[in-house]
């Protein structure tokens, strides 16, 4: 379905949204980009459909920073091993996780059609599941479901005719400090968004027949 004109890219990036279908196959990591703004309007639709990713328990730990700022991209350059994309890029996102929040704000995370009598038990229930576990045990399950909305995100961009590159190299306590971030949180990627000025490899992937086996 073509969204509504305000979130439809210039006519350079795409003439309409792409399927799940197209957006899947045509996305590969590219890493130079062309200097060209991603509207604020487009970040937070890639946003709100990375946010219709599932989680365990519908905690939906995620967080996201859209870094625009060249005086920032340039700290977060240096943070994240001088990768040239950071640089190349309008935007930067950075994907973080933060599981205390999401444990201080479980109202927010229990769904309204809920029945009123399961609520107090539901909630009791995810506390107790992560009583047990240390801040990191809870901070890596976290970073774990953060990965299922980085895919999300990186199809949504695409589907909007942005390019992305997923990083995992970088300095996590840096890019927390550059960004404010609690000591606490995990960081499972940042994602360089904009719009292609390279080809890129093509997609080259495993066949069926090595990652799928029917029973």
């Amino acid at each position: 379905m073509t969204p509504p004109p305000s979130l439809l890219p210039s006519e350079a990036i795409a003439t309409r949204a792409l399927s799940v279908l197209e957006a899947a196959e045509q996305r590969h990591s590219i890493r130079k980009y062309q200097p060209v703004p991603v509207p604020q309007e487009h970040l937070r639709e890639m946003v709100r459909l990375a946010g219709l990713a599932p989680s365990a328990f519908n905690a939906q730990p995620w967080r996201f920073v859209a870094v625009q700022d060249s005086a920032l991209k340039a700290q977060l350059h240096e943070a994240a091993f001088k990768q040239a994309q950071v640089l190349s890029a309008p935007a930067v996102m950075v994907l973080y996780t933060d599981m205390e929040d999401t444990l201080a704000t479980l109202d927010e995370v229990l769904h309204p059609g809920l029945p009123e009598e399961r609520r107090a038990a539901t909630k009791a229930g995810i506390t107790s599941s992560f009583a047990a576990k240390s801040e990191g045990e809870r901070e890596a399950w976290a970073a774990a479901q953060g990965h299922i909305a980085l895919g999300y995100l990186v199809l949504a961009a695409q589907s909007l005719g942005y390019a992305t590159s997923v990083m995992g190299g970088f300095e996590p306590e840096k890019v927390k400090q550059l960004l404010g971030l609690p000591a606490h949180v995990s960081i499972p990627a940042l994602v360089a968004v904009g719009v292609a000025d390279e080809a890129g490899f093509p997609t080259h992937r495993h066949g069926l027949d090595r990652i799928l086996s029917i029973r």
